[in-house]
């Protein structure tokens, strides 16, 4: 054997161990595989929240071993998180001093171990996304907005009754898709007709007549829940996007589009507002809920007659009335989440929760506005959020599944944020979207590139290639 050969076996057998030297696993990459079930455990995680057909879902039986399974993988808590973590604990530890009191009911202990479980969720969500933050949070919006689809597809089955099982998908004359309230229902969909919206104004979708078909579906979803806070809830969100998108925009040709394809949505959804109201049962129940109030919104025993009484009797209750009690008080919710933070857990609680939301308010407009790899994630994920915000006047949003992931989405982004990125490089445009001047690749902390559209703007499924 010549010195060459020996030579290349000795290198040969250096550089490919046998099976038995690597162990059992030598020729399965196991770390991916498990990252990969990882990945797989939190897209279901995700796309199961749409399930909300009784107190327990599909969405709670996944969330333990993906949260064990990426707690394992090693994610961690950034200091950006920090404050909500501390919110969070302050609030949940000022329910459970007013439990006290009460801990023989079990309505008031399972709400409050709900609660606990909810925010642990929260918790669980921002430590994911401050990792790697791009491509899951890509994955959690395609997931999420997936769930929407179908969600809004049975919704319309149900309320057309095209199918015998239509009670199950439709309640009180309105759809109610996978939910069992169809205000929660059309809710739920904003976040994703976002998702499909932004992705439409920026060119950046790669199936753009899917997402203009999957956005009909969906919007379709949110008009049939008849829901006055959803529709609301739904338009400004939408305009607080769509503001952003234009106004962080650096690129003439990105706001034309935004206005053009603006006008013409108005349009066509006036027409089709027109055609829908054309027919008699979906005109009498537009006009009976587009009302301001309902029967039970008024009267001194009404929803705002209750929240006035309600509120002179816990100036005299610094720990409120107890977790779930306000219902045995006046036989009916509180339908205002800031009131029934004070009702629950006295005055710490409200104290918390307003802290909660305006501190995650000033986060969610700074990420909105201020440049970073992260920006359009933020002009996504936050009006959602903040429609949330607002719509808790007038209905309990604190045991909403997915509020509580996009509370933790906000956070994430916001820590991804303070571990910094380097300053934009410029790449050649891709030839799709147009010669938008603005166009630049940031390499995050995550070490993930993608295209940034309008001074900040990811074209999501876009991959500009030097």
């Amino acid at each position: 054997m010549s010195s060459t050969t020996a030579a290349l076996t000795g290198a040969t057998a250096t550089a490919s161990p046998s099976r038995w030297d690597a162990g059992a696993w030598g020729r399965i990459p196991a770390l991916r595989a498990v990252q990969g079930l990882a990945t797989a455990l939190h897209a279901a995680f995700i796309f199961f929240a749409c399930f909300a057909f009784s107190d327990a879902s599909p969405y709670d039986l996944v969330a333990i071993p993906t949260i064990v399974l990426w707690l394992a993988l090693g994610i961690r808590l950034h200091r950006g998180a920090v404050p909500l973590v501390l919110l969070l604990l302050a609030y949940l530890t000022a329910i459970g001093i007013a439990l006290l009191p009460y801990l023989n009911e079990p309505l008031s202990v399972t709400w409050t171990v709900q609660l606990a479980y909810l925010t642990v969720t929260c918790i669980f969500f921002a430590m994911l996304y401050a990792d790697d933050t791009r491509a899951r949070i890509e994955v959690a919006l395609k997931a999420y907005t997936a769930s929407c689809v179908l969600s809004a597809a049975l919704g319309i089955v149900g309320y057309l009754q095209l199918l015998g099982i239509e009670d199950l998908f439709y309640k009180y004359g309105r759809a109610s898709g996978t939910f069992q309230d169809p205000n929660v229902f059309g809710s739920f969909l904003t976040l994703g007709a976002l998702y499909l919206i932004h992705g439409l104004l920026s060119g950046s979708t790669r199936r753009p007549l899917l997402s203009l078909v999957s956005l009909v579906v969906v919007m379709a979803g949110i008009f049939l829940s008849f829901s006055r806070g959803s529709w609301g809830g739904t338009v400004i969100a939408v305009a607080v996007m769509i503001g952003a998108l234009y106004a962080t925009s650096r690129s003439r040709a990105l706001r034309r589009r935004i206005v053009t394809l603006g006008l013409v949505t108005v349009g066509l959804g006036a027409v089709a507002l027109a055609g829908l109201l054309s027919i008699d049962s979906v005109a009498q129940t537009f006009h009976t809920r587009a009302a301001v109030t309902q029967d039970y919104d008024e009267g001194e025993t009404g929803r705002f007659g209750n929240q006035i009484r309600g509120m002179g009797m816990m100036l005299e209750e610094p720990l409120g009335f107890g977790p779930l009690r306000w219902r045995q008080i006046f036989n009916l919710e509180p339908h205002n989440s800031y009131i029934g933070s004070f009702a629950n857990g006295g005055w710490l609680a409200g104290a918390a929760f307003i802290a909660l939301v305006t501190a995650t308010s000033f986060v969610g407009f700074r990420l909105m506005v201020r440049p970073s790899p992260y920006r359009a994630y933020a002009q996504i994920v936050f009006p959602a959020l903040l429609m949330f915000f607002l719509q808790a006047m007038q209905i309990d949003v604190e045991k909403w599944r997915h509020v509580y992931m996009m509370l933790g989405m906000v956070w994430a982004l916001e820590a991804a944020r303070l571990r910094g990125a380097p300053p934009p490089l410029p790449l050649p445009l891709p030839r799709r979207i147009g010669r938008h001047p603005s166009v630049a690749s940031w390499a995050g902390t995550d070490g993930a590139h993608g295209a940034m559209v309008g001074g900040g703007h990811e074209a999501f499924g876009t991959t500009v290639r030097p």
